[in-house]
């Protein structure tokens, strides 16, 4: 498995820590998608990924504690990557890292918390 052997190198040249952009170094490998859905076909890749998310979180709530499978965290993590996956397809097509994009969303928290907006609703809070 020609990919697996990536992989392996990738991580082994990055040490035990990966920094996001690493992270969306190596996705750009495994990107194969047509150049003119670029924005478009990691969008819906990811809204199908959340989605996926939600559904086996709603099925925990549905079906309860009892017949909870037992690698439920495995698979819930499984989709997860996924979303990343996706996630870091799209800030690729848009020439914005990962890292940049966190750094972001922290400093929007961040102020937000400074300012006592972390409740409530609105991009502009």
């Amino acid at each position: 498995m020609k990919l697996m052997q990536d992989i392996k190198e990738f991580m082994d040249m990055k040490g035990a820590a990966m920094t996001l952009e690493d992270y969306q170094d190596f996705c750009k490998t495994t990107a194969i998608y047509p150049a003119n859905t670029k924005l478009m076909y990691p969008a819906l890749g990811l809204a199908g990924e959340a989605g996926e998310v939600a559904n086996k979180v709603k099925k925990l709530i549905r079906d309860g504690a009892s017949k909870r499978p037992d690698d439920w965290k495995e698979q819930i993590a499984a989709e997860l990557g996924d979303v990343l996956w996706y996630c870091s397809a799209l800030a690729t097509d848009l020439d914005i890292s990962l890292g940049r994009v966190a750094k972001d969303n922290m400093n929007k928290l961040a102020s937000r918390k400074d300012r006592g907006t972390i409740g409530g609703s609105g991009d502009k809070r």
